[in-house]
């Protein structure tokens, strides 16, 4: 009893931390009342800990090696904790009958639960290591089914195309495509879907491979967006859908028909003047079928710029939560619509990191731009 009395009781608040990672510690603490939890690991304040059971004691390890506690040990709520100072265990209590034996069976104890925890946050490791690797496989996948991101057709003079994909997380919902159908008709598209991650990636890869089909396949694009619409409904328990703006450039004549399933109003530059061009509506792609699409046209003159973008650009926010916003794109054309197209796609890409103050994205962003070339009149004219 007199040993007792040589004891601190300690009264711990919630979340009064007991022992630190690093901390010389000889004494040993037994658990009278209230929730104790040992955090293990070098972020080992964060997260569930170890709950230690009433009547057990911690601390003992370092106590009895004399090397500094290995783990944080914290109060979850009220609790009330026995210190046993290293004169008096060693030279009292230890050798009372049992206590020995009780230390024995909780070291045991405490040793065969951080072996199960080891070995359990080694399983996940490797199973987060295997996953990072099928979602590389999986990106690495998926842009093999876009085109190449930046100049395209560079053996067409009449026409100039750039894009710009960079998804927000490994793999990507937003998707381009640009491929001739015919000598001198071009089709053009772009989309957003629903969602982020592999589920939207998924989505995406199926409405890249029906879309090449159709746009082989019909003439105009409110009938591609029809029968794609009609095609990505079945199936799609999940209800995700796409925006997405498509359309047919006559590159002889420079007419563009375009029609649209819920998208953003692509930007063009035009006579030095920045605008978004007229969509005709539209729902978005993929929940609604039997809908129908309306098409439009706009003549495309040489010299003028065709911007068509998903809203990953536009609602791109700075530390301010303010958005990039159409305006930002109309400045950027303003001050940059002549350049080459790889260049306007680089001063995209530094503007938005500038503006974001961020090398990370929230949400995909991508870009196609489309340029009619002056030399397509010289070509039409011999």
């Amino acid at each position: 009893m007199a040993a007792v009395n040589r004891c601190d009781l300690l009264t711990l608040a919630p979340g009064r931390v007991l022992l630190t990672p690093g901390q010389t510690n000889k004494d040993i603490f037994i658990i009278l009342a209230g929730t104790v939890t040992v955090h293990l690991g070098a972020e080992g304040s964060r997260g569930k800990g170890i709950a230690i059971p009433i009547g057990q004691c911690i601390g003992e390890f370092s106590a009895i090696d004399g090397m500094p506690a290995s783990a944080l040990v914290r109060a979850e709520d009220d609790a009330v904790v026995l210190r046993i100072p290293p004169q008096v265990f060693w030279k009292h209590l230890v050798q009372l009958p049992g206590v020995a034996r009780n230390m024995m069976i909780s070291l045991v104890e405490r040793t065969r639960l951080t072996n199960q925890l080891t070995l359990a946050a080694q399983r996940e490791a490797l199973e987060l290591s295997h996953l990072r690797k099928e979602m590389d496989l999986a990106r690495d996948l998926q842009l093999g089914m876009l085109p190449p991101q930046g100049c395209l057709f560079a053996e067409h003079p009449d026409i100039e195309i750039a894009t710009l994909m960079e998804p927000a997380t490994t793999v990507a919902g937003d998707f381009f495509d640009a491929f001739f159908v015919e000598t001198n008709k071009l089709f053009i598209c772009i989309g957003d879907v629903s969602g982020h991650g592999l589920g939207a990636a998924l989505f995406m890869a199926r409405t890249v491979g029906l879309l090449r089909i159709l746009a082989n396949t019909e003439t105009s694009p409110d009938d591609v967006l029809r029968r794609l619409n009609d095609s990505l409904t079945e199936g799609n328990e999940a209800s995700l859908f796409v925006t997405m703006f498509c359309g047919y450039l006559d590159v002889d004549s420079g007419l563009f028909t375009y029609s649209n399933g819920g998208h953003c109003p692509p930007l063009l530059l035009q006579n030095r003047e920045i605008h978004p061009i007229p969509m005709p509506k539209g729902v978005v792609v993929g929940v609604y079928p039997g809908r129908t699409y309306r098409n439009l046209s706009l003549q495309l003159e040489p010299g003028d710029l065709l911007m068509v973008y998903t809203d990953g650009v536009t609602e791109a926010e700075n530390i301010q939560g303010e958005p990039f916003g159409v305006k930002g794109c109309q400045r950027l054309l303003g001050e940059a619509g002549q350049a080459p197209l790889n260049t306007l796609v680089n001063e995209l890409r530094h503007r938005l990191r500038g503006f974001t103050s961020s090398q990370h994205l929230e949400d995909d962003c991508t870009l196609l731009l489309l340029r009619r070339r002056l030399v397509s009149g010289v070509r039409e004219a011999s």
